[in-house]
């Protein structure tokens, strides 16, 4: 699959998914370290949550990238009593959100943006247009996926 490169500039992007549907896409201004992290964290995640009405069940899942696990993050993930997902280092990357961000590339590539403020535009609208079903259905076979990995000590899976 061919990749969508800008040379004007890049954009970063940071976005949730649950089972209702996808999140907010938050566009990334300059370098994100801890506390912009939990910033993001605090403006989008857990407001979505209340308005949501998410169960109290709900687990959150990064990466182990840096900033998610500063101690400074895990510090403000105890102090919000959010249940985070305890990930391996160097495991495989099967956040159900990847899918969607592939989802986005693809959507993007077919709507070729010509220049940064076309490509934030675009992203915004097609985020917009992810259907809640499809984040329902990455939710309820996420568990699967999980299975199918740690059966095949890591190695590749049909997922």
């Amino acid at each position: 699959m061919p990749t969508v490169k800008y040379t004007a500039g890049f954009l970063m992007l940071w976005a949730y998914c649950f089972a209702g549907g996808p999140g907010h896409l938050v566009q990334i201004h300059g370098i994100m370290d801890s506390g912009k992290y939990q910033q993001i964290l605090n403006q989008n995640l857990t407001a979505s949550a209340r308005n949501l009405i998410i169960s109290r069940g709900w687990v959150f899942q990064h990466d182990n990238d840096p900033k998610h696990t500063a101690r400074a993050t895990k510090e403000w993930l105890s102090k919000k009593h959010l249940k985070v997902l305890e990930w391996p280092s160097q495991s495989p990357d099967l956040n159900p959100i990847e899918n969607l961000w592939r989802e986005l590339k693809v959507c993007i590539s077919q709507r070729q943006p010509r220049n940064l403020k076309d490509l934030e535009k675009v992203c915004m609208e097609e985020w917009a247009k992810i259907p809640a079903a499809v984040c329902a259905n990455l939710v309820k076979n996420y568990r699967k996926r999980l299975i199918s990995v740690i059966a095949n000590k890591g190695f590749c899976t049909r997922y």
